[in-house]
């Protein structure tokens, strides 16, 4: 008894080292990239022993895909999460793009949007920190592409809406106020970027749910 005690102690240090070891990182990464990451300068910055996070890891590329399998939790929980009792439509695509923007303006990683930042650090690469960054995006992608699709066969968009174009042009300008935010301090691409979706969306609304997308701020 006392054994199996002990082990669920180390077992539960180690889970708790290893949440330490992921926020930390999961902001070095948004700020500067992935590669940007090292089980060395983590134990050091974190007052850890290098060989305990080494135990956790085992290599940096681990410690990379580790860093963006957390980093895809914390987005999900910011951005995803909270539309589970919102019923299809355009009001709820409205809201995905307003998490979106307050995930990014808020700072929840401290570049903005880890995504963004190590999916210009990866695009051109290959290997599975690169396919783990680009399935992520496709995930993302996709997400967004069936929101709206679900919204159109619930009667809130026109039936010949083209799903994957809206769900591109919303991402771009998302991404664009995020990139316009962390370069030059300007937080107002979140407004202008928030303006824009709420234009597109409404252009794609039947006329009964246009009132589901709320005014911007601003």
């Amino acid at each position: 008894m006392s054994g199996s005690t002990r082990t669920d102690g180390r077992v539960e240090r180690g889970n708790q080292t290893r949440r330490l070891v992921l926020g930390r990182t999961m902001h070095i990464a948004s700020v500067e990239g992935l590669e940007g990451l090292s089980l060395g300068r983590i134990a050091t910055e974190l007052g850890l022993s290098k060989s305990g996070v080494f135990a956790l890891f085992g290599s940096k590329e681990e410690l990379q895909l580790a860093t963006v399998r957390a980093a895809t939790s914390v987005f999900v929980a910011e951005v995803v999460t909270p539309l589970t009792d919102l019923p299809p439509g355009p009001g709820r695509v409205w809201a995905l793009c307003r998490n979106w923007l307050a995930y990014s303006s808020g700072r929840t990683f401290e570049g903005g949007c880890f995504f963004y930042a190590v999916s210009a650090e990866f695009d051109a690469r290959t290997g599975p920190v690169h396919d783990a960054v680009a399935q992520a995006r496709r995930d993302w992608l996709a997400y967004v592409e069936r929101t709206i699709e679900e919204a159109r066969l619930a009667g809130g968009f026109v039936a010949d809406v083209d799903a994957p174009q809206l769900a591109f042009e919303i991402i771009a300008l998302m991404e664009s106020a995020n990139a316009q935010s962390v370069l030059l301090g300007d937080t107002s691409a979140y407004a202008r970027a928030e303006r824009g979706i709420a234009r597109l969306l409404r252009a794609e609304a039947t006329a009964g749910a246009r009132e589901e997308i709320g005014a911007p701020a601003g």
